[in-house]
C-alpha cells in the first residue's frame, strides 16, 4: 500500500525538542548518556546496518572476535575497566539481568532483589520464569535499602523452597532517590551462601568508579545510553570467568534434516547482539569514560551545591541519604505545589519557567517533587540552574533564606 506523500513529509526532517548546545538539560536518565564527539563521529561513520561487519571472521562470524574496528580489543578493555573477567555489549541493562537469572536460574527459582530495584529488574525476572523475594527499604527521608536483610531473605527462600536463591541482585545507585548502596556488604553475604551476585550499575558504571572483584560481584549490569555516553540501545553484560560456561554456554541444536549446528554462537546472546552505530558510540567514548569516571568527587560536589543552593526555599528538602554521594537527586517541593493549586497554567508552570530560561529535563506538570540530575554540566551551569529556581521562587512570593 502506498503511503500519501503528505503523512511521510514528517519524517524526513527529524528534530529534537531542545538542543544540547544551547539549553541545560537535567533528565535524569539522559545525562550520563550525552555523546562525546568521538561518538558523534562514529554514528556518521558506522550508521549503516551492518556497518560492524565489513571484516568478520568467518570461522567464529561472532562479533566480540571483529578486530577492525576493534570489537575484540574494547570487550576486554570493557572486562578489565569494571574489573571484571569477560564482557559483553547488549542491547540494554535489562537484557543483561535477563540473561542472567535465564542462565543461573530454573522455572520456580527465586531472586533476592533490593526494594528499590528497577522495574525491568522484576520483569526480567519473571519472563526468566524467576520469583522474587524483596530485601525490605527503610522510610523517610532516606529511604535506605537494609542491606544486611539479604541475609534474611536468602535463609528465607532456603526454608520455604529447600535451596539457596538463583541469585541476588543490588541496585547498586537506586533510580528514585540517587542513594549508592555499599555493594562490599552484599558482595560477603552472597560469597557466604555461595550464591551469584548480580550488581546492577545502570547508573553507577561509566560515571563513577565501580570495581567488581572489589565487591565480590559474579555479574555487572550497565546501561551504555544512561552512563556510557552511547547511544541507544546499549547495555552491558560482564561477568566472573566461573560463570562463563553458564552465561555464554554456546549453541547446541542441531537440525534434523540438515544438521546445520552453530557451536560458535553464545546462546542466551542469539549468536551477535549490538552492532552498528549504537555499539560503536559505546567504544568512541570509552577513553573518555575511563577519564571522567576520575573526576567523580567533583561531580558530587556540584550536586551536594545544588542540593545547598535549592534548600535555601523555604519548604524545599532533598529526599534520599545526606550527603549526596551520587548526582541523581529527587526533591520534595512543597512551595512549588502551592503555587501551581492558583496558576493558570497548573502543574505546569515549573516546567515552563523552567523552559523560557532554557533549562529543561523536569518533568512537565510535577510540582510537588521531582528528579534531576546534574551529572556532566560545569559548575557555570550549576549555578545558573540554581539561579533560575530562586529567580522563580521570588517571583512568587517563596521565602528564600
Amino acid at each position: 500500500m502506498r503511503i500519501p506523500q503528505e503523512r511521510l513529509e514528517k519524517y524526513r526532517n527529524l528534530k529534537r525538542e531542545f538542543s544540547e548546545e544551547d539549553h541545560v538539560n537535567l533528565q535524569p536518565i539522559q545525562r550520563g548518556g550525552v555523546l562525546s564527539e568521538e561518538a558523534m563521529r562514529a554514528i556518521i561513520e558506522f550508521g549503516d546496518g551492518y556497518s560492524t561487519c565489513d571484516w568478520c571472521p568467518p570461522k567464529s562470524a561472532r562479533l566480540d572476535m571483529i578486530e577492525n574496528p576493534p570489537i575484540k580489543d574494547f570487550y576486554n578493555d570493557l572486562a578489565e575497566f569494571l574489573g571484571m573477567d569477560l564482557a559483553r555489549v547488549v542491547t540494554r541493562c535489562r537484557e543483561a539481568k535477563f540473561i542472567a537469572f535465564r542462565m543461573l536460574g530454573a522455572p520456580g527459582d527465586y531472586v533476592v532483589l533490593d526494594g528499590l530495584a528497577h522495574y525491568s529488574s522484576y520483569i526480567a525476572a519473571e519472563l526468566a520464569g524467576l520469583r522474587v523475594k524483596e530485601v525490605p527499604v527503610g522510610g523517610p527521608p532516606e529511604h535506605k535499602v537494609d542491606l544486611n536483610a539479604y541475609a534474611a531473605k536468602i535463609e528465607e527462600v532456603k526454608r520455604e523452597t529447600g535451596r539457596l536463591p538463583a541469585a541476588v541482585l543490588l541496585t547498586h545507585v537506586d533510580y528514585q532517590y540517587g542513594n549508592v548502596n555499599d555493594a562490599e556488604v552484599v558482595g560477603k553475604i552472597a560469597q557466604d551462601y555461595e550464591v551469584p551476585f548480580i550488581l546492577n550499575c545502570a547508573y553507577s558504571a561509566g560515571v563513577m568508579p565501580v570495581d567488581g572483584k572489589k565487591v565480590q560481584a559474579d555479574v555487572i549490569t550497565g546501561s551504555g545510553h544512561k552512563s556510557w555516553a552511547a547511544s541507544a540501545p546499549t547495555g552491558i553484560l560482564a561477568l566472573r570467568k566461573s560463570l562463563e560456561e553458564k552465561l555464554l554456554r554456546r549453541a547446541s541444536i542441531q537440525g534434523d534434516l540438515t544438521s546445520r549446528s552453530f557451536v560458535s554462537k553464545e546462546l542466551a546472546l542469539l549468536g551477535c547482539t549490538v552492532m552498528g552505530a549504537p555499539l560503536l558510540t559505546l567504544i568512541a567514548s570509552f577513553p573518555a569514560v575511563v577519564e571522567r569516571v576520575e573526576k567523580w568527587d567533583e561531580e558530587v560536589q556540584k550536586a551536594r551545591f545544588l542540593v545547598g543552593e535549592l534548600e535555601r526555599i523555604q519548604g524545599v528538602k532533598q529526599i534520599g541519604e545526606r550527603p549526596k554521594r551520587h548526582t541523581l537527586i529527587h526533591f520534595e517541593t512543597e512551595p512549588f505545589f502551592k503555587v501551581s493549586q492558583s496558576h493558570k497554567r497548573k502543574g505546569y508552570f515549573l516546567y515552563e519557567e523552567l523552559r523560557t530560561r532554557k533549562i529543561v529535563g523536569i518533568q512537565p506538570g510535577l510540582t510537588k517533587h521531582f528528579k534531576l540530575n546534574t551529572y556532566g554540566l560545569t559548575w557555570n551551569q550549576v549555578r545558573y540552574v540554581s539561579q533560575a529556581f530562586l529567580e522563580i521562587a521570588e517571583k512568587y512570593g517563596l521565602e528564600v533564606k
